[in-house]
């Protein structure tokens, strides 16, 4: 009976044993990504959707938009200039990086250059003591905005333009004052602008490219072959319909206006991922003009659904006036702009409706479920179908309350930190086609023809896709400013 009691116990004892050292159950791994990848600074830039363009200089006393370069460096003489103004306008705005021109064509410096004369150390401005981007990067620090340059390589004063040697030299030179002694710089921006009459004159691209690199680790250069971000082919704001942040550098040079529609859509097949960025100024002109004034609501609205709602960033142009201040119109419309933004995205009516897909890849609990669409996080968590389902038909779908909701614009983004995917997706309503369209990439948006829609159901059917579709963010948006024609 003792050695019954025993083993009784041991095999008691023995099986808790086991139980204690289970095995752990793991979820499934995220699926391979597609390559080519966004590094972290790219991904960072993408995020922050609309960038502010200050153009400034002495085109802003002339009147013009492009300088001759035989501008009187005195005509300079911004006597209110306020950069905490300029920066207090973008915060407001929502707005994270600011461009500055530290040189335009007419090759006039915003700062005192040790290589040219040219610049406001000729300025009455603060007896030729200024210095405006100091003063734009001692105010947009405290207020946590970061600081983009342009340095235009087409300089219509110095005498050395049209010798390429002399002045590859002159623009390292200046390249590298503006990058050891401003802190860090987010975004340098770089152009092929020449007017017809330029001298000819080869432009060191390559070189000036290793000397960013090197003298900035987290920058960004902008340019229309890239390296990390391209220009979308043209100054309206718009991207094309189709639009890849992949493309094939090999394939891009930089001034070249036959490339511009390749810009604008990118390559599906490209090997470089390199995102576009839409430039439009709030204005007609770049440069402030007192005869011009900002663009109605309505027109901003259409730019930010085809250049942000398009997968691109949107580079807004706000030019300080002649007091140095950006003016008060600006200031207003753009305050409109952004409030119209929040009211629009603020609010996404599909947070609360249950959410199912096609399938799920690691099935229930597998941490790539349906529902990651309506979280917070709009990169990092997504739903990711089986890889063995049918590709032809791959679909997530919303159900809402008996009451429905109406909307009028549809969200759709992608974790695009796996790369980018989809070809070809569709929306139902009810069971009625919506909308259709190609890619999506960081954001698409839908901002449907017909108008508002009451609708119970919404289904979004990939169509195409490179691999399996990674859908990281749905959102149903009712825009109170969108009337189409018969609304």
């Amino acid at each position: 009976m003792r050695m019954l009691s025993h083993s009784f116990f041991a095999t008691i004892l023995l099986s808790l044993i086991r139980l204690s050292i289970s095995k752990p159950e793991f979820v499934a791994t995220p699926p391979l990504p597609i390559l080519p990848l966004p590094s972290y600074s790219q991904l960072k830039w993408q995020q922050r959707e609309i960038i502010m363009f200050l153009h400034f200089g002495v085109n802003t006393f002339t009147d013009s938009e492009r300088g001759t370069g035989n501008e009187n460096p005195a005509i300079f003489n911004p006597t209110g200039l306020n950069a905490a103004q300029w920066v207090d306008t973008a915060v407001e705005a929502g707005v994270s990086l600011v461009i500055l021109t530290a040189k335009h064509h007419d090759g006039f410096c915003l700062w005192p250059s040790k290589y040219t004369e040219h610049s406001v150390i000729r300025s009455p401005w603060e007896n030729g003591h200024g210095d405006v981007i100091q003063k734009l990067v001692e105010a947009a620090k405290p207020r946590g905005v970061d600081v983009g340059l342009y340095l235009s390589p087409w300089d219509r004063h110095d005498r050395r333009y049209g010798h390429d040697k002399e002045y590859n030299e002159f623009y390292l030179a200046q390249l590298q004052e503006l990058l050891n002694n401003y802190g860090n710089v987010r975004e340098i921006w770089f152009d092929g602008a020449k007017g017809a009459d330029a001298p000819n004159m080869s432009y060191y691209f390559s070189d000036w490219f290793s000397m960013v690199n090197e003298l900035q680790s987290s920058i960004n250069i902008f340019s229309d072959a890239g390296p990390n971000i391209r220009w979308v082919g043209n100054e309206k704001g718009f991207a094309g319909k189709t639009c890849w942040s992949t493309i094939n550098r090999s394939s891009l040079s930089i001034g070249n206006a036959s490339i511009e529609d390749y810009l604008s859509t990118g390559d599906p097949k490209g090997t470089d991922w390199l995102p576009a960025e839409c430039d439009v100024s709030i204005q007609a002109g770049w440069f402030w003009h007192k005869s011009e004034s900002p663009k109605k609501l309505s027109k901003l609205l259409e730019i930010y659904y085809k250049s942000v709602g398009r997968n691109c960033l949107l580079l807004l142009n706000v030019p300080p006036n002649t007091t140095g201040l950006i003016s008060s119109d600006d200031v207003q419309r753009l305050r409109e702009f952004t409030t119209a933004i929040d009211t629009i995205f603020g609010t996404n009516l599909a947070e609360k409706w249950y959410v199912k897909a096609s399938s799920q890849r690691g099935g229930k609990g597998g941490g790539f479920g349906p529902e990651n669409v309506l979280d917070s996080d709009h990169l990092w968590t997504y739903w990711a179908p089986r890889d063995d389902q049918d590709e032809d038909d791959y679909w997530i779908e919303f159900k809402g309350t008996d009451d429905g909701v109406r909307f009028n614009v549809v969200r759709i983004q992608e974790a695009i930190g796996l790369g980018q995917r989809i070809k070809r997706h569709e929306i139902y309503v009810d069971g009625d086609r919506v909308a259709s369209g190609t890619t999506v990439g960081y954001k698409k948006l839908h901002r449907l023809k017909m108008g508002v829609v009451h609708g119970h159901s919404v289904r979004i059917r990939i169509t195409e896709s490179r691999g399996v579709p990674l859908v990281s963010s749905v959102g149903l948006h009712f825009d109170p400013f969108w009337h189409p024609r018969g609304q």
